[in-house]
C-alpha cells in the first residue's frame, strides 16, 4: 500500500472516529464517512472490503485510547511504593467509567456484538491487554483467588455500571449523584470490603 493509500485509509479512520465522538455509533454509514473524507462513496471499500472492517478500525482506536488513558492513570504498576494495592483498581475503574460515559459512541461501537463476533475487530490484540491488566492487580489484591473469573466478573459489574449510569437508571435508583459510590461497591463485592 502506497503512501497516499496509507494516508486515505487513516484518514477514512479518523473522520470515523470524529464521527461517533461527536454523532454516535449509528452515524457511522459507508456514505457519510466518505463524504466527511472527501471522497467518492465507493473509495472506502479499496480499504475496507466491509462496513464492519471499517467499524472495526475505528474501535480499534477507541481500545488504544482507553489502553492508553489506563496505563496513563496506573503507570506501570512495577512497586506498589507502599500504597493501597487496591488504588491501582480503583484509578482504572475510574478510568474505564469515565470513558464509557465520555465518549459513549466510542464505547458503544467497542463492544458491539456484531463487531465482536465478526473477528475482524481483533479483540485479542485490542482489549485483552488492558483486560490483562486487569487480571494482574485483581491477583495483587486477591493472590489466592482464580483473578481472571474474578477480574471478569469486576469488569461485567463495571460494563453494567457505565451502561446504566449512562442511562441516567442508577441516578434514579440509587440518588448518586456520581458513580464513585458504585465503583467502591463494586471493588468490595467483588475483592471483599477494604480494611480500614
Amino acid at each position: 500500500m502506497s503512501e497516499s493509500e496509507m494516508g486515505l485509509r487513516d484518514r477514512l479512520i479518523e473522520v470515523g472516529v470524529d464521527l461517533v465522538t461527536r454523532e454516535g455509533a449509528q452515524s457511522l454509514t459507508l456514505r457519510e464517512i466518505a463524504r466527511r473524507a472527501g471522497v467518492s462513496h465507493g473509495a472506502p471499500r479499496r480499504y475496507f472490503p466491509t462496513h464492519l472492517d471499517l467499524l472495526s478500525a475505528i474501535a480499534r482506536r477507541g481500545f488504544a485510547d482507553l489502553g492508553a488513558r489506563a496505563e496513563t492513570a496506573i503507570g506501570d504498576g512495577d512497586g506498589d511504593g507502599g500504597t493501597n494495592p487496591r488504588e491501582p483498581l480503583m484509578t482504572l475503574g475510574r478510568v474505564y467509567l469515565d470513558f464509557a460515559l465520555a465518549q459513549r459512541g466510542m464505547y458503544e461501537l467497542m463492544f458491539r456484538h456484531d463487531l465482536l463476533e465478526s473477528g475482524t475487530l481483533g479483540l485479542r490484540e485490542t482489549s485483552l491487554p488492558l483486560f490483562g491488566v486487569l487480571v494482574d492487580l485483581v491477583g495483587r489484591v486477591r493472590p489466592h483467588a482464580d483473578a481472571a473469573v474474578v477480574a471478569g466478573a469486576l469488569w461485567a459489574n463495571l460494563h453494567g455500571i457505565a451502561q446504566l449510569w449512562g442511562w441516567g437508571s442508577l441516578q434514579l435508583a440509587t440518588g448518586a449523584e456520581d458513580f464513585v459510590p458504585l465503583l467502591t461497591a463494586a471493588l468490595d463485592a467483588h475483592l471483599g470490603p477494604e480494611e480500614r
